[in-house]
This record gives C-alpha cells, structure tokens and sequence, in this order.
C-alpha cells in the first residue's frame, strides 16, 4: 500500500481541478441524477482523514464518507483483515451456510450493544436494510402493524425505512403511497422550543400520549416507535437527558416496542460505542451500520431474543454479513475499543470548548451541539428571530471546500461534522479554526 503520510490539506489547483472537472461531466452522462453532491470532489486516494483528488489537491475529511470511514481512510489494520479475508474466500451467504466469523462479531455486538440480553444479530448491507429488519421484525414480533416516528428522522429510502423518514420531501415526492400506519411525531429540538429541556421533552412525549392516542390511532395497534438517539439528517439534534425516560416509560406502558436508529450514531462517533448509552435507552431492537466495517458494506439489527423469534426464510439476505465486511468490522471494533472511542470523546470535547462562544462571535451562528465528534451547528438570518439560513449554510460548505475542508449539511440550515475518529488535535483545531474563517466572511457586509 502506498503510504501517504499526510496531515493537513493542500489546495494545488483551482477547484475543481482539470481532470475532475472531466470526471464529473462523463459522471453526469451516465449516473443517477438522484444522486446529491454538494461540491466537486473526486476522490483518488486516502489516508487517515485526509483524502487526495485527482488533480493533486488534498483535504481534510470531515464528512468521513457520511459517518462511515469512522478508522480513517485505509488504516493499515483494516486493510490487512480484508487482505487476510479475501485470500480465504470473498462470499459464501451466511443465511444459507456458516462461517465462524460471523458468529464471532455476533458475539461481541451483542455484547456492547444497548438492548438488553439475551440478544440475536441479523447483518445485512445498509442502513436502510437495517432499518427494514427492524420493522418487519417488529410486525411480525408483535403482531401489531402500526408505527411511530418522528418529523426530522432519517431512516433510508426503501419504501419501508422512507416511509419512516421525516426528513426532506423531496425524498418522498413522485413515489406514491409508501407503507402505510407510519404517525409522525415532534422530535424535541431545545433550540426552537421555548420550554425547559425537561418539559421539552415530555411534550414531545405528551402529544405521543395525549393526541396521537386519543385522536388518531390506538395504543393497542402500534408496534414500535423508531427513534434516532441523536437526529442525524435532522440537523444533529441531542434530546434532553430525560426524552428517553420518559418515552420508554410510555412505551412499557402500551406495550410498544422502541427501535433505536443507530446508524449514524453508534460505533463510538459520540465518545461511547452507542449514543443510546448517554441517555440509559434500552432499545428493544437496534440498528447500526455506517461506521461499523469502515467503509465495507455491513449492517446488524439486533434485538432482544424475544423480539427475533422468526422462523427460518422470514427474513434474509444474499450479501449480508458478507466475510470480507465482517472482517473489516472486528478489526474495526478492535480499534474502536483500543484508542478511537476515547479518542472521539476528547477531540470532540476539545473542538466543543472553542465552538460553544460561536454564537457570541458570529451572529448567523445560532446553536452548537453535539456529543463526541458528532458535532453540529445551525446558520440563522440572525440570532434574535432565530430564522433559518440554508442558503448561507450552502455557501459555507463551498467556502470550507475552497479552504481545504470537506463538510456537508443536516437538515434545513445545519453543518454537521463528522470526520474519521482517527483526527488529532492539530486537524481538529486546523477545522475549527477554518470554519471561523468562513464564518467570519458570512458577516461581512
């Protein structure tokens, strides 16, 4: 492998280069225009979290591929278990046939995750195919076919995780009818709402209780309420500390199962293996992908054994737990545990102790919050009226991305950072110190 040995950005050429410029039109001729891309990157090669174009131009990661290189960008150890795999063999279904290691990362999620024990893990490839496990699961568990969501939550878009999506409507629109007996909710969001946190958050569960039940659908007929510990496509929103008390207390009251969307959350991006760990939630059912094989397709949905108690041919899927991915994945869930968890928790505290003041600095800042590095901040018109400003969000991403830095968005005016856990602190104060760059020419007249 070649060995890169960079760590801090280097702008060559201006953006894009020639030769992405040239990619990016042959990609338009020929791929999805489904696809979202916020800036002309082209990605050539990678190391730790910095990431090298085509034309030369290196920049620091912090988008991570979405959550998902969560050990950088081909850390050696990860390579070698792919490499170690692959020369055994790439593929044999682990639904039809078996492989020890399989069982072994089964073990040892279950092991860490938040549902109570004894548990069972299904893998499959995604996020969304997570997601979809969860909800036949929970239909078929509880005999029940109701769901709850809430407005801002991201799930996938399959029509079954879509239709639990609350995020965009444009991901919704020209599809037609998606599953149908999916309620959507409020997510308490401390920064819009004029209440205490605690009584933030028993509204959102009050309006669960007090209107949703007595108006709209029964109790008795909900399977599960599917919940993000922490929105990530909704703009990187942390409840407060009581939200998850109180919606399990009313979920073990009716009987409702509770399904944890950790997807983007888990596997150590806030400082713990799980999200759900901050708040005491006991999911009945988990779901995780993104971060947990760096970079290689994987997914778990795991649940109490109680909940997974389909037969055989219910529920499974070609590719997943694919050995080369669960390889990836123990190496990755050994590097979480040795140094990259703690890792997370102290850069992202170090980056929080300076970007706490940005709304006293900047007046289009409006909020920072966050929990390890799983890092956001709203953009305002201004601080008073508290107006969303998507359009100066868009055009900070494009100054970061001039700058060296690679950010995306969350929800309508948020930045989300989210880098690889494997930042030191020079990267990190590198990226703070570039967003207050572009925050301050956002102020400018």
């Amino acid at each position: 492998m070649t060995v890169l040995n960079f760590t801090h950005p280097e702008i060559r050429t201006a953006l894009p280069g020639p030769r992405a410029a040239q990619i990016i039109a042959r990609d338009r001729a020929v791929l999805s225009p489904s696809y979202t891309r916020d800036y002309p990157f082209v990605m050539a090669r990678g190391e730790g979290a910095i990431v090298e174009d085509v034309d030369g131009n290196r920049f620091l990661d912090f988008n991570a591929g979405i959550a998902v290189c969560a050990t950088g960008h081909s850390h050696p150890r990860i390579v070698e278990a792919i490499r170690k795999q692959a020369e055994q063999f790439l593929h044999y279904s682990g639904t039809d046939f078996y492989y020890e290691s399989t069982v072994n990362l089964a073990e040892r999620l279950v092991q860490f995750a938040p549902v109570p024990t004894p548990s069972k893990v299904y893998f499959g490839n995604s996020g969304t195919e997570a997601v979809e496990a969860s909800i036949k699961m929970a239909r078929y568990s509880s005999g029940r076919d109701k769901f709850i969501a809430f407005f801002g939550g991201f799930h996938g878009r399959t029509i079954g995780s879509l239709s639990l999506t609350g995020s965009k409507s444009v991901q919704k629109k020209g599809f037609g009818t998606l599953m149908p007996g999916v309620f959507h909710v409020p997510y308490p969001n401390l920064y819009r709402s004029p209440l205490a946190p605690e009584d933030c958050a028993r509204e959102s569960v009050r309006f669960i209780e007090n209107t949703l039940f007595r108006q709209t659908v029964p109790a008795e007929e909900v399977a599960a309420i599917v919940v993000e510990p922490i929105q990530g496509e909704g703009g990187y929103l942390v409840p407060p500390a009581n939200f998850f008390h109180e919606l399990q207390e009313l979920a073990r009251r009716h009987g409702i199962l509770i399904v944890a969307d950790e997807v983007q959350s888990g596997m150590g991006r806030t400082g713990k293996m799980f999200a759900s760990e901050h708040f005491g939630l006991q999911p009945d059912i988990v779901a995780i992908a993104k971060g947990i094989a760096s970079g290689l397709p994987l997914s778990a949905t795991i649940a109490r054994d109680s909940v997974m108690n389909w037969k055989p041919g219910a529920h499974a899927s070609t590719f997943g737990g694919n050995p080369v991915a669960v390889a990836a994945a123990s190496a990755t869930l050994d590097l979480l545990q040795g140094e990259l968890m703690e890792n997370a928790r102290r850069i992202g505290d170090r980056m929080m102790a300076r970007m706490l003041d940005w709304p006293k600095k900047f007046p289009h800042v409006g909020e920072v919050r966050g929990l390890g590095l799983m890092i956001g901040f709203e953009l305002v018109k201004d601080q008073q009226s508290r107006e969303a400003a998507p359009d100066l969000r868009n055009r900070l991403i494009q100054m970061a991305f001039q700058r060296g830095l690679l950010i995306l968005g969350a929800g309508q005016n948020t930045i989300r950072l989210c880098p690889p856990l494997v930042i030191n602190a020079d990267q990190a104060d590198f990226a703070v110190a570039t967003l207050e760059g572009c925050l301050k020419s956002l102020s400018l007249p």
